[in-house]
């Protein structure tokens, strides 16, 4: 058991959140050389080697196989979020990409009902609606400006949230770290599949980007979780949002993207059902970011 630390807490997060952007505009500019399904492999393998001394320090023997079923869907379901957001990364605004991320809150509760059988107040069916006009206010569809590809980002927080669902249902058994490893391993090899059909080639300097994914990513995950073990989730978990913020800026300082008024307007309405959303959650998931990164 973890001390109870609020403003630790909240560091915590604030630091692995800006980690999860810096690993995001890192395979945005990986992108330009490296196809996105290669992208997604590096970041799993390269994962394998840094948890690998840490997993053999703690001994093999702390693997447990009594919930592959779940390992595997957790995982497959995780990897198809990576590869929607890494996909998306590379062809939207980033500030959007990131944002659009954040819907899988929205899709969690709709598991929840199915899967977990747990019951949605009317107040989280109220967040989800709104959560969900402010995504239909950022995509504009029916305009000039829509752009499918966002429906590639809305998919990914789906798969997010079946990863997430699943995690809940292993945290009784599993350590975050075991979660964590096996979704490397697994992610690994399903993801070296697509690299028999994808040409590329792999410089120098495209291996040194593709590691920096895999350290800002597995390093944002591991400070993210500890965040959650000594801090409640429904307290510190509306920092998480700070993301969109650190996203615009990274945007318009290196890409020159500009964001409109419909953006913050959607934008609002988003982080503000989280938040929602997040407060009405009795259950902090360890071990996530589900997906993406």
């Amino acid at each position: 058991m973890y001390p109870q630390n609020y403003l630790l807490g909240v560091l915590f997060i604030l630091i692995s959140e800006f980690m999860f952007v810096s690993m995001s505009a890192v395979v945005k500019v990986t992108s330009v050389h490296v196809p996105s399904e290669a992208i997604v492999f590096f970041r799993n393998f390269f994962a394998i080697l840094i948890l690998l001394p840490w997993m053999l320090h703690r001994g093999v023997n702390v693997l447990s196989w009594q919930q592959m079923r779940l390992h595997f869907l957790r995982s497959l379901s995780g990897l198809g979020a990576m590869y929607c957001f890494f996909y998306t990364i590379a062809h939207i605004p980033l500030a959007e990409a990131s944002l659009l991320k954040l819907t899988m809150p929205f899709f969690l509760p709709i598991l929840s009902i199915f899967w977990l059988a747990e019951a949605v107040s009317l107040r989280v069916i109220w967040a989800i609606i709104v959560g969900f006009i402010g995504v239909a206010i950022i995509l504009k569809p029916g305009t000039i400006t829509f752009s499918s590809v966002s429906l590639i980002a809305l998919l990914g927080g789906l798969f997010a949230a079946v990863a997430t669902s699943t995690i809940r249902r292993m945290s009784a058994v599993d350590s975050s770290i075991n979660i964590v490893f096996y979704f490397a391993v697994i992610g690994s090899v399903f993801s070296a599949i697509p690299l028999f059909w994808s040409e590329f080639i792999l410089t120098y300097h495209a291996m040194m980007l593709l590691f920096a994914v895999a350290i800002l990513a597995t390093i944002a995950q591991l400070v993210m979780t500890y965040a959650y073990q000594i801090a409640p989730a429904a307290s510190i978990g509306p920092f998480s949002y700070v993301s969109v913020i650190f996203a615009t800026n990274f945007g318009w300082w290196f890409w020159h993207e500009q964001v409109d008024y419909w953006f913050f307007m959607g934008a609002s309405l988003i982080i503000f059902a989280g938040i929602l959303l997040i407060l009405n959650d009795k259950k902090p998931v360890l071990a996530e970011s589900p997906s993406s990164d």
